[in-house]
């Protein structure tokens, strides 16, 4: 079932989402809808708030074929490893990009689609979707984390957005 995406400025996007504590059928569906709303959308990753689920879970998928999709609870980065420019989107801040900062590697850490601990080495875009998509789970947009030059660009356009979702 395609879910609605939340877009900014709605108040889910800034708030900091809850622990899973037990994965269940019920939010291993929600995991299944967020794949299927993040295909349909030409996304490569999804956080719950963007469906308007405060919920500490992401979906994503940076294969080339689209075809290796990863479903986490709880990520949380456990080491972070050197830094790399890349310009990014976001499904809830259409037609905006903007180079943001992050780490080159990571490790990262959660509960897979089962409820079992897993962990993945990441780099290159895997990463950048990763950390992109916890930054949502703390109430962290892309457009907090830019340069003060890149927030001057994207400045006006985001406050269209705001004037829009005023109407």
């Amino acid at each position: 079932m395609l879910l609605e995406i939340k877009t900014f400025p709605n108040k889910v996007l800034k708030k900091v989402s809850v622990e899973v504590e037990e994965v269940t059928p019920e939010l291993k569906e929600l995991a299944s809808n967020m794949l299927e709303t993040m295909y349909e959308n030409k996304g490569v990753g999804l956080a719950a708030p963007q469906v308007g689920v405060s919920k500490r879970l992401i979906v994503l998928d940076c294969s080339e074929n689209r075809d290796e999709p990863i479903v986490l609870f709880n990520p949380e980065i456990v080491k972070g490893i050197g830094k790399t420019i890349g310009t990014e989107g976001c499904l809830s801040i259409p037609d905006i990009e903007a180079k943001v900062q992050r780490f080159e590697k990571i490790n990262i850490k959660g509960l897979n689609e089962n409820g079992e601990e897993t962990s993945y080495d990441a780099e290159e875009l895997l990463s950048t979707c990763f950390q992109h998509e916890i930054d949502h789970l703390n109430g962290v947009l892309f457009v907090d984390k830019l340069s003060p030059v890149q927030k001057l660009k994207v400045k006006k356009l985001l406050a269209e957005m705001e004037a829009q979702a005023i109407q």
